[in-house]
């Protein structure tokens, strides 16, 4: 029972209004945790293809990054490697699924001409310039992973928060509200008794003093 309250008719008003609005954040949290929950099943089916996606990516670039170096050997490939600018520029917003706010990472990629200009090609060879865009495409494929377990983080922490407030209503908010509004019904219910008791006292005596 809600400590504190006096047992009135304004009271049960109130607290009847306060369970019927409980039940309906209760319904409303509920249908929100289970749309939740969905979306974070969705996009954790995303997360296992993505991380097969990087895992293959890599493998793909590594070779080629082998292949590089076999070619030119190891010692020409870091200096070339020393020398080529970032490729890729990341920028960093928010969007908004199921009422949470997760990250959104965009990709911009550099020119071919910044790639162009960053080595020469008499001294190179085409093989380098498939390694670069291979580890280009890999470094694709981690910011779209990172992304994606961004947004499975955050979905499971809502959906954490989201099933507390559930079940603080049905287990704790609700049943208090129902409990003290049984106990002012019955209360008033017993007044009521007695009051009725009292009239009907005071008639009996009021009609034995007329006779």
């Amino acid at each position: 029972m809600i400590p504190g309250i006096h047992p009135t008719r304004m009271e049960l008003l109130m607290l009847k209004r306060r369970k019927n609005l409980a039940e309906k954040g209760h319904d409303l949290l509920k249908e929100k945790r289970d749309a939740l929950i969905m979306e974070f099943f969705d996009i954790l089916e995303d997360v296992r293809k993505l991380r097969n996606d990087v895992n293959v990516a890599l493998k793909e670039a590594y070779d080629a990054l082998a292949i590089t170096k076999m070619v030119m050997g190891p010692l020409k490939v870091e200096e070339v490697a020393t020398s080529i600018p970032p490729l890729l520029e990341l920028d960093v917003s928010t969007r908004n699924v199921m009422g949470v706010r997760v990250p959104l990472l965009r990709v911009e990629e550099k020119s071919e001409s910044t790639l162009i200009s960053s080595y020469g090609f008499t001294d190179t060879s085409a093989k380098l310039d498939e390694a670069v865009e291979k580890f280009r495409e890999a470094l694709k494929a981690i910011i779209r992973l990172a992304e994606t377990e961004a947004a499975v983080k955050r979905l499971a922490e809502e959906i954490e928060k989201t099933k507390r407030r559930v079940n603080a209503l049905k287990y704790v908010i609700i049943p208090r509200l129902t409990n003290t509004i049984q106990f002012i019904e019955l209360h008033l219910e017993e007044r009521e008794r007695e009051d009725l008791f009292r009239m009907k006292r005071i008639k009996s005596i009021l009609a034995t003093k007329s006779s």
